[in-house]
């Protein structure tokens, strides 16, 4: 069956908590692969489908912001939050922007966990890299991941999307950042079929269509 994928999970940081960590890393693991795989294309089916045509040139290839809407969508039905502000913090009026997703870990008395969904280009996906790792070093997160395409799937998407093999040179950085304890990863997705045959996804921001 044609599904979006997940296709690589590279982890860069898995450092521990005490015990209780780990039934909240295990929920938020298993609600974002569920994400990943709930997403479809063409709207009805069954699986994840893309259109092949290259996304170069302006009006061809396909949107990213209805897959990232449709990813969402799914994890705020799973008790997660949209679109959460970083936290603040002290001394310093000017923060990061918010984060794709957030879930609240504090009934295990640990600090929320983020989901980013890359839909700019790789500067976009080394300012939410850096964003997530801020909040491990200054103790506002348990962890983070960025998801975001390989670049056999970025070929068909919106020109110069940010993906996995462009990112992939600037992982030693995140590994040796100075935290105890925390987590932090990058997720690649893609598809199993491509074909002229199926529309396709509009350069929008409504993607529920997509569940």
């Amino acid at each position: 069956m044609p599904t979006l994928r997940l296709a690589t999970i590279e982890l860069l940081l898995d450092r521990d908590f005490d015990g209780r960590w780990a039934e909240g890393k295990k929920r938020v693991l298993r609600d974002i692969k569920q994400a990943i795989l709930a997403v479809r294309w063409p709207p009805g089916s069954e699986g994840f489908t893309i259109h092949e045509q290259s996304g170069k040139r302006r009006g061809e290839g396909s949107g990213v912001r209805p897959i990232k809407e449709a990813f969402v969508s799914y994890l705020v039905s799973r008790n997660w939050h949209r679109e959460r502000a970083f936290p603040k913090r002290e001394g310093d009026v000017r923060r990061p922007g918010a984060f794709d997703a957030w879930f609240d870990l504090g009934a295990s008395g640990h600090k929320p966990f983020v989901v980013e969904w890359e839909t700019g280009n790789i500067s976009s996906s080394h300012r939410a890299m850096n964003k997530m790792s801020l909040g491990l070093l200054e103790r506002h997160l348990s962890g983070g991941i960025l998801v975001m395409p390989t670049r056999l799937l970025y070929q068909y998407l919106t020109d110069r999307v940010g993906n996995f093999e462009e990112l992939a040179p600037y992982f030693p950085l995140w590994r040796a950042l100075p935290v105890s304890a925390g987590f932090l990863a990058v997720i690649a997705v893609e598809h199993d079929a491509a074909n002229r045959e199926v529309p396709r996804i509009p350069k929008m921001t409504d993607g529920r269509a997509l569940i």
